[in-house]
């Protein structure tokens, strides 16, 4: 889900620059830092990141800057002629108290406030949204190339790991299938001894404590359903489109076994190989953060 880009625009009126980044997270958050004067250009945007992203944190920042030379000045005619008029009035009040005033030059009549008016070439605000929208699409091209070329060098990450699960896996049925007839021994100790101790007991009570003792020893259903969530992310990852939340809770099932075969495996060996799988495990979990 990481990825980077940036772009640079521009009109006869405007130029802009755009800054597309994004990291790791559990949903989609968009975070929009753009210019509020442009009406409906957020919402636009967000419709088509949303289109595009499934997953991650998202940052865009817009830069909007008016281009100097599309600013010109424009003689406000009316406001003009009012100031025009009230010098003549001055002029004439001066004049009736015989008070000497320099003559009124033009420049300080365009001087006043309102006279001189800056006004832009292009003040249509939904010329320049089409403009940035238009700009905006090869960006989340660039964009979504990066995070693509990010995806296949992961996809090769995570591929290996599942295959290291898958190996470990098969190496845990065979110990399982060796530590067989030693876990029958021991079932059956543990039977001699009860039975020699047997006056009182409840020979149904006891029937349960055995079943018992031989579910707990049992790792089968563990090691099938390891293989089964091997051959599962190996299809996800066959899968085009979003996988990422699918990946994250087929990795919670594979912990959830790998920690049963941890508290059954009754052997030292079954156990060593149950701590690598549970390592292989989380350091593939990190790695999924990172699929979209």
């Amino acid at each position: 889900m990481t990825g980077f880009a940036t772009g640079r625009g521009q009109n006869e009126t405007y130029s802009w620059t755009w800054e597309l980044r994004s990291v790791n997270a559990k949903g989609l958050d968009l975070r929009l830092r753009v210019p509020d004067w442009i009406s409906g250009l957020e919402q636009a945007l967000r419709g088509i990141l949303s289109k595009r992203i499934a997953r991650g944190s998202v940052n865009l920042t817009l830069r909007v800057l008016r281009e100097d030379s599309a600013e010109t000045q424009s003689l406000n005619q009316d406001q003009m002629r009012r100031v025009l008029a009230q010098i003549a009035e001055v002029e004439i009040a001066a004049a009736e108290a015989d008070i000497s005033l320099v003559p009124t030059r033009a420049s300080d009549v365009m001087a006043q406030r309102g006279v001189l008016e800056m006004s832009s070439a292009e003040d249509d605000s939904g010329a320049l949204m089409a403009a940035l929208l238009a700009d905006f699409e090869p960006l989340v091209a660039d964009f979504s190339k990066m995070r693509a070329s990010e995806g296949a060098a992961l996809q090769s990450v995570i591929s290996g790991q599942i295959d290291h699960i898958g190996e470990l896996t098969k190496r845990a049925k065979v110990v399982a299938e060796d530590r067989k007839p030693k876990v029958a021994e021991q079932l059956r100790a543990n039977l001699a001894l009860v039975l020699e101790n047997m006056q009182g007991v409840d020979e149904s009570r006891l029937a349960q404590e055995l079943a018992l003792l031989a579910v707990k020893a049992d790792v089968t259903e563990e090691i099938d359903r390891l293989m089964a969530h091997v051959d599962a992310a190996n299809e996800l990852l066959k899968t085009k489109g979003s996988i990422g939340r699918k990946l994250d809770f087929l990795m919670q099932e594979f912990m959830r076994e790998a920690n049963t075969l941890c508290s059954k495996s009754q052997s030292v060996d079954l156990t060593s190989l149950g701590l690598d799988l549970k390592a292989t495990i989380d350091q593939m979990r990190e790695q999924v953060q990172n699929v979209e």
